[in-house]
């Protein structure tokens, strides 16, 4: 089969409708929507029987190794709406020294860093475009901490489609100019990301632009799902018994418990779920104390905080999803504070040479918090989610130099761990 036999090859689809996930109101499919008329998210809903007939386990072994494998329990009818740049499968890589350690069992790393852009903002954007495609829709914006809007500037350039962007104004310089080179339009705003998105809000009326705010339109939760699709066919379709995810808008989060749902109806996996651990930064931790207050909602947290931009989101309009999906599964939120974010970075780079961003950093600093305050256990294996690559984010300079033009101290590279 060609590599790109997924992108090229049509396949059945199996979409019947969208649904609100607060009312359970149905909507119609192949048609432009936001939010629903209760203002919360729309769910994109299949038929499961169809799906469980048109795939096997053995059809999908055979198929290339990136996102569009999983065509049937995607969105998007025509391959000539595909948008894409290459959507690797991400590996699951194992963090051997650190587990041994902290004497655990087990202890991964799905690396979204991967994926084009850089970030696993790349999975939801690409599935939003390749909608807006098929949709035939010509503006599109959205409010960004700096990779969503990455990743949207890509696939709509990639797609045709104009973008306008905002982010906050002390949004990483890296992140601002990747967006501007890959063709979208960038303000910088005084305020948070919240912020941004009133702007975003109000211009949808004003200018007419589509908004693709997270869980504002119901694509960038498929697309976010195929984290969860991966994670089990990497593990021989086995759950892994704790997940540790960073959580900001929580769509990846949402995404992989709607998958665990589709995949158990399809008979590809059991009824074993992973407990699913929202990680927040104590900077912001909205997520974190309306689990600990038994709240369906969560209040915007004020003055947000945290060196680990991509989870400072002081207020999530799929709160009660994310909230709903930690008790379902048994797990808990957690917030931790910015040095042990570092502490975790660093850590992490100096023992296993992998160099996490700042939220994946979060998610080992909270499995070891949670190690040690007996949450998890050293037998369960857990599964991080490292959202970013670490070369998108400031590093800390090296400050020694070498004089070669003077006699060289070569006792200076003597191993002092000997």
């Amino acid at each position: 089969m060609r590599f790109d036999s997924n992108l090229t090859v049509e396949r059945p689809t199996f979409v019947t409708h969208l649904e609100c996930a607060y009312t359970g109101e149905r909507y119609e499919a192949d048609t432009i929507h936001n939010l629903s008329r209760a203002g919360k998210p729309l769910l994109v809903r299949y038929d499961l029987n169809g799906v469980k007939q048109a795939l096997t386990k053995s059809s999908l072994s055979e198929r290339p190794q990136d996102l569009w494998r999983y065509r049937e329990l995607l969105p998007v009818r025509k391959i000539e709406d595909i948008v894409s740049l290459g959507e690797a499968v991400t590996p699951l890589v194992s963090l051997p020294r650190l587990a041994k350690r902290l004497g655990a069992a087990e202890l991964l790393v799905k690396d979204e860093g991967r994926l084009p852009t850089g970030s696993f903002k790349a999975r939801g954007l690409v599935m939003a475009v390749s909608m807006a495609k098929a949709f035939n829709i010509k503006h599109m914006a959205m409010p960004t901490n700096g990779n969503a809007g990455a990743a949207l500037a890509a696939y709509a350039t990639r797609a045709g489609i104009r973008t306008t962007i905002f982010c906050p104004a002390d949004t990483p310089e890296v992140n601002v100019s990747e967006i501007e080179l890959q063709g979208a339009t960038v303000y910088r705003v005084n305020g948070l990301i919240d912020d941004c998105g009133k702007i975003v809000g109000e211009g949808k009326a004003k200018v007419g632009w589509f908004d693709v705010s997270t869980l504002k339109e119901p694509y960038r939760i498929e697309g976010k799902k195929t984290m969860g699709l991966e994670l089990a066919e990497q593990l021989g379709w086995e759950m892994p018994d704790v997940i540790f995810y960073p959580t900001g808008g929580g769509t990846g989060l949402i995404g992989m418990w709607k998958a665990f749902a589709e995949l158990e109806a399809i008979g590809f996996i059991g009824a074993k779920r992973p407990r699913m651990v929202a990680v927040q930064a104590a900077g912001c931790a909205p997520m974190v104390r309306a689990w600990e207050q038994g709240e369906e909602h969560a209040p915007r947290w004020e003055d947000a905080h945290t060196v680990a931009s991509g989870i400072r989101v002081p207020q999530a309009v799929g709160d009660f999803l994310i909230l709903r999906a930690v008790r379902e599964s048994g797990g808990f939120a957690i917030a931790v504070p910015d040095d042990a974010i570092q502490a975790a970075l660093n850590e992490v780079a100096r023992e296993e040479g992998f160099l996490l961003c700042p939220e994946g950093a979060a998610t080992y600093a909270a499995y070891k918090q949670s190690l040690a305050d007996g949450r998890v256990g050293k037998e369960e294996r857990a599964v991080l989610f490292n959202c970013a690559t670490g070369l998108k984010y400031p590093l800390p300079p090296v400050h020694r130099t070498l004089d070669r033009t003077r006699p060289i101290d070569y006792s200076l590279f003597q191993d002092s761990r000997r």
